[in-house]
């Protein structure tokens, strides 16, 4: 659960400038549209085709970085392959990868923007969609023929070409059945209606529930960059929880009391004033001022699973500071949100740490205009390994 911090005393309510990215800029990566109209065109509404979207593209990985990664226990990996028809689907850490110029086989790797400077960088390139949802990069190495078979995600995703080519088949299909004898999701019933074979530099963008199914001409790598939905109830799980973590409000402090409990002939029934105070309890947690605002920031910010930062030293005199790759930085009116933690923010120091949420960097010029308070905690925050010094 996040600690509370307040650095400043008074709150000013302020708007936060993604100062990072012209949204209103046509973008070769948007094929000739600014992030504006993707949004309003395309985002969970229908497909987009665009050719060369990066050009020059290289993969953020060698396929020997990969199998490097693949086999580290701290990274998130899958090796499915369809050898004589058979589908089999192992997770990682995987020590040996199927021979290189054996078809029919995938190899993903999961957040390789955690591990991946250039994977970083190529996943930055999309924070036009709000941080709160955008999620990771993953990438697919895959030999001749090699693919994870029809399917369809719940989720927005980007799929981009960096290496070789990959035949691509997608339909809007509504009646999509899955197979119950494989041990990966396929679409029993696939009904392509578009094919597109994309090439290094170009992209697809799929919105959630369209099937597709990509097949490696050759050898390749395909980069995706998907989008965190969370369920209704996976959140109210991950909510609850934490709207009950403060322990220094008062209403948290009242036990149960039933002076006028009558002897009953029905022990096994659940007292309706339990019941009672059970409502109450959870409705007064949800009406706390600000309390869902900071559960929600502390919530979305948890670094992933598996996530570990190495101790910094101290924060040089003059120095800006930059987020390191793997931390989650956001906002909202009232708080800053670093890591699963929150801190209350006015002012300066509230428009600052906002150009450093939405930029990741802050440079010594501004880190200087930042209270004692804000500057202790950045220090901190290098010393933790979630900022590092800009020179």
């Amino acid at each position: 659960m996040g600690r509370k911090f307040a650095w400043a005393d008074c709150f000013t309510p302020l708007r936060g400038d993604n100062s990072s990215m012209d949204i209103l800029t046509a973008t070769p990566l948007l094929g000739g549209l600014s992030p504006a109209q993707f949004m309003r065109r395309h985002w969970q509404k229908k497909p987009l085709l665009v050719r060369q979207a990066m050009p020059g593209v290289q993969p953020p990985a060698t396929r020997r970085e990969l199998a490097e990664l693949a086999a580290n226990e701290d990274v998130e990996s899958r090796l499915i392959s369809s050898f004589d028809g058979r589908w089999t689907l192992r997770h990682g850490p995987v020590a040996k990868l199927p021979a290189w110029n054996k078809p029919n086989w995938t190899l993903l790797v999961q957040g390789l923007d955690l591990h991946v400077p250039a994977a970083h960088a190529m996943l930055s390139q999309f924070r036009f969609v709000p941080e709160a949802r955008l999620d990771d990069l993953m990438i697919s190495y895959a030999t001749d023929g090699g693919g994870v078979g029809p399917h369809f995600d719940s989720y927005d995703v980007f799929l981009i070409q960096v290496h070789g080519k990959r035949r691509w088949r997608i339909g809007a299909q509504k009646d999509a059945v899955l197979r119950d004898d494989v041990p990966v999701k396929l679409i029993a019933n696939f009904k392509p209606e578009q094919e597109y074979v994309l090439e290094p530099g170009d992209m697809l963008y799929l919105p959630p529930g369209w099937a597709h199914d990509g097949l490696a001409i050759g050898e390749c790598m395909t980069c995706s960059v998907g989008f965190r939905t969370p369920w209704r109830a996976e959140l109210a799980r991950e909510l609850l929880p934490r709207l009950m973590d403060d322990e220094s409000r008062a209403y948290s402090n009242r036990i149960y009391a039933d002076p006028s409990q009558a002897a009953t002939q029905n022990p096994g029934e659940i007292p309706p004033a339990l019941l009672s105070f059970a409502r109450d309890a959870i409705d007064r947690a949800v009406r706390e001022p600000l309390a869902l605002e900071r559960a929600l920031g502390e919530a979305l910010t948890e670094p992933k699973p598996k996530v570990w930062f190495e101790s910094g030293g101290d924060l040089p005199a003059a120095c800006g500071v930059r987020l390191d790759e793997r931390s989650r930085m956001m906002y909202d009116q009232a708080h800053v949100f670093l890591n699963g933690e929150s801190f209350r923010a006015g002012g300066r120091d509230a428009r600052l740490m906002r150009s450093l949420a939405d930029s990741r960097e802050l440079g010594a010029r501004d880190v200087s205009r930042l209270s004692e308070g804000a500057r202790e905690l950045l220090c901190q925050w290098v010393e933790d390994g979630w900022l590092h010094a800009l020179p």
